[in-house]
């Protein structure tokens, strides 16, 4: 069995982007615009057998971030546990009210 790591892996950091990503309303909104139809060739998404076409949404600039993205994401949100406290929700609901 492996040693678990004393932090959370960027490859697991990316793949809960990625879900995010894919169930995103700015990504709904580019297929629908799209009519679900590729830009390039004109291939339209189809789920008939033999004939399965599948789209997907391309950052057009690309993500060429990423290492400010981790980096920003392990300094805010995945801090050091000793940056972290426990709190019941209430309490938690009045800490962000603040």
């Amino acid at each position: 069995m492996s040693k678990k790591l004393p932090y959370t892996p960027k490859s697991q950091i990316r793949s809960a982007l990625r879900r995010l990503f894919l169930r995103s309303r700015e990504r709904a909104a580019a297929l629908k615009r799209d009519k679900y139809t590729c830009c390039r060739c004109g291939a339209k998404q189809s789920v008939a057998k033999g004939r399965a076409v599948k789209v997907e949404c391309h950052h057009k600039d690309g993500v060429t971030n990423w290492t400010r993205i981790f980096d920003v994401i392990y300094e805010e949100l995945l801090c050091d546990p000793a940056g972290l406290e426990t709190l019941c929700r209430e309490c938690h609901k009045k800490e962000g009210e603040g």
